[in-house]
């Protein structure tokens, strides 16, 4: 929760265990690059929104141990006094290059790739996963909640029910990535600088001698932002009737229109009935908000029902990304120094979608300049450049005989540097930018890969250097 904290110990027991190792063999300024991706898109969406930027920025930043740390070593693990002596001047003095924060990303891509000497490649990793998988995990829920509801307002109210503290601050501004510009989280809307918002609970209701009371009551104090939860007894019978009626003593003299907000029951049919009813009775301009247990499938079936529902507020279901809960980043090494130079590697596999892609690489994003519209992601080696005055033939990496010739395109390099020999050489945007920027990545894309059952693959395809080296490094460690 405090940007300042060291979190360098926040890792793997396994990363110091390596590290120990990698000292005492002689290893501590050989050279290693890790790419950090993802294998899947939750919700067998056709993509995914990268957030986390920030934190991994701040925590780089920051790397030390103390001396509390090293005693921890000291007398919990068999590491050499010589390592423990390198700790106490350990700092991040590599380089780091990311995709944008609010970024559009597809499996099998180098999101973030980390080039430094090969322990300190090991101790980021931890963080730098759990930082990259649940901010992306729920900007990507909320994009997806977001575009259910159309051009309805979205907002988050997942507070007490995320896992934790951290998870609850750092979910509410990954969730404004989203395009959640509303939290219930009064800590996160201070410390990231967006609007906070909450009106009553049932129990401000039952705190008063009568639902009427409690309504007329906060009318009178909130009568600019007067939504009144109108389930605590009877929807529509006691709530909405006394809804109205304090809009029509407290608020329609002031020229003002109020809310309602339901929490529980039949929200399509009731939406329809209340909203009916307050037409009926001239309060047209009268706002209706949903909430309970919402998520980006119980409002297409709402909408689809025709429920009268002007903005939505939602919680477990967008704070936890409960229907698909683990966004699988993972950190894998493609190249390590040797001889003063970066020999590819690779990790081969049973399973295919395990295979790693060896080297230095550039991931380029295709668009077509006539559309505007991304067509395919491109991953080449790092001394690799596209001209996009030449035709550019693509092929899809598993599946080779599937091919596009690309004219007339853009290519655009997406990785960015981040960290230059240990320094921040990267300006981080406001939330406010970044999330505009996500926006327009999402709406670069075409509907057929937005859409929620059986989206279209958007292709991830490889240079074919890279994928002949990668073939090469198969068969080289296949023995063949």
């Amino acid at each position: 929760m405090n940007d300042k904290r060291n979190l360098t110990m926040l890792s793997d027991f396994y990363e110091f265990s390596m590290a120990n190792a990698y000292f005492n063999n002689g290893m501590k300024d050989t050279v290693a690059v890790f790419d950090a991706y993802y294998r899947k898109n939750p919700d067998e969406g056709g993509f995914s929104i990268f957030a986390g930027l920030h934190d991994i920025i701040e925590y780089v930043k920051n790397l030390h141990f103390d001396e509390e740390d090293i005693e921890f070593f000291r007398k919990n693990a068999n590491f050499s006094e010589g390592f423990l002596d390198y700790l106490r001047d350990f700092k991040f003095t590599g380089d780091i290059w990311a995709f944008p924060e609010g970024s559009v990303m597809f499996p099998n891509e180098p999101i973030i790739t980390v080039k430094a000497p090969i322990i300190e490649c090991s101790i980021v990793e931890t963080y730098l996963l759990l930082s990259m998988n649940f901010n992306s995990l729920v900007a990507t829920k909320t994009n997806r909640i977001v575009r259910s509801a159309g051009d309805r307002l979205v907002m988050e109210f997942g507070a007490r029910r995320a896992q934790g503290a951290d998870a609850s601050i750092n979910g509410a501004r990954a969730a404004y990535i989203g395009g959640a510009p509303i939290t219930s989280n009064t800590y996160s809307a201070q410390k990231y600088n967006f609007k906070a918002s909450g009106t009553m609970a049932h129990s401000w209701i039952q705190a008063f001698p009568s639902e009427y009371e409690a309504f007329k009551t906060y009318a009178k104090s909130y009568p600019d932002n007067c939504i009144l939860l109108i389930d605590t007894y009877d929807t529509l019978r006691s709530g909405l009737p006394n809804a109205m009626r304090v809009f029509e003593e407290e608020l329609k003299p002031k020229g003002l229109s109020g809310g309602v907000r339901i929490d529980s029951g039949d929200l399509a049919y009731l939406s329809k009935e209340i909203r009916k009813i307050l037409d009926e009775n001239g309060f047209t301009d009268a706002k209706i908000v949903a909430s309970n247990s919402l998520d980006e499938f119980t409002i297409e079936s709402l909408l689809s029902q025709g429920a009268k529902i002007d903005s939505f507020g939602i919680g477990e279901r967008l704070i936890t990304a409960k229907s698909d809960p683990v966004f699988g980043g993972v950190y894998k090494l493609v190249g390590i120094e040797n001889n003063g130079k970066i020999e590819a590697k690779i990790k081969v596999s049973e399973n295919v979608e395990k295979i790693t892609t060896p080297g230095e690489k550039r991931v380029y994003r295709l668009y077509d300049l006539e559309t505007g519209k991304a067509e395919a992601d491109y991953i080449a080696l790092e001394h690799e450049k596209i001209d996009s005055s030449e035709p550019l033939v693509i092929f899809d990496p598993l599946f080779t005989w599937k091919m596009k010739r690309m004219e007339n395109y853009k290519a655009r390099p997406m990785k960015e540097q981040i960290f230059k020999d240990g320094k921040c050489v990267y300006e981080n945007p406001s939330l406010e930018e970044i999330a505009n920027y996500s926006k327009k990545e999402v709406d670069s894309l075409w509907e057929e890969v937005k859409r929620f059952d059986q989206p279209h693959n958007y292709y991830v395809d490889l240079s074919q250097e890279l994928w002949n080296l990668k073939q090469n490094l198969i068969l080289e460690a296949k023995g063949r």
